[in-house]
């Protein structure tokens, strides 16, 4: 595979990561109060950005498939360990709500000068030494149940990869019209109060 499909050197990664900063910083995602609106279903921009971002990645994976670019067999599909992703997706979920961040939001909090990002990152790394020496004993209890062996979502379905890719999107642009409408209402509504007091006073 030729370059830049085929390197996988450090550059690649420090590029791609500084890519992947500015973007999030962008994005407003420097700051934990964004994270946090969203958990609380106030502003609507985490969930806008990061699942477009899914659906432009797996369009080009899909077609970098059809142009034969990419094999299937050479992409690694974990398969799904029911108890132990469970345990994880609630402690992360927890240390997102409480922390404002995930890992990657708060390292683009601390080089945007927040010392709130440089807290949550100790927080993650005193996080991950206390499950590490607690990891023994929960190892065979996380790792019992396994569900579907390295399935794709379309896989799972039993449907063609652009019908699932269709339905993704479908989602982005209801969940999309459905919060703009909210928040031109609430503006709207604002204004209307705003107007009715000028009026009155």
């Amino acid at each position: 595979m030729s370059f830049p499909l085929g390197y996988t050197g450090p550059l690649s990664g420090i590029i791609l990561g500084l890519v992947f900063g500015y973007v999030l910083e962008n994005a407003g995602f420097g700051s934990g109060c964004k994270l946090t609106a969203q958990l609380r279903f106030k502003d609507w921009a985490v969930f806008k950005v990061m699942f477009t971002a899914i659906l432009v990645s797996a369009g080009g994976l899909y077609l970098l498939q059809g142009m034969g670019v990419i094999e299937v067999s050479n992409m690694f599909v974990p398969s799904v360990f029911i108890w132990g992703s469970s345990l994880g997706g609630v402690l992360i979920g927890v240390g997102m709500a409480v922390g404002g961040y995930c890992p990657g939001t708060s390292i683009v909090a601390l080089f945007s000068g927040k010392l709130d990002g440089l807290i949550f990152l100790l927080g993650i790394a005193i996080g991950t030494l206390g499950f590490n020496s607690v990891f023994s004993s929960i190892e065979g209890w996380a790792w019992k149940q396994v569900g579907p062996d390295g399935l794709t979502l379309p896989q799972l379905l039993h449907m063609p990869a652009w019908a699932v890719w269709g339905l993704l999107f479908a989602v982005l642009v209801i969940v999309g019209y459905l919060t703009r409408t909210n928040m031109q209402s609430r503006g709207t509504g604002g204004k209307s109060s705003g107007a009715f007091v000028a009026q009155n006073s």
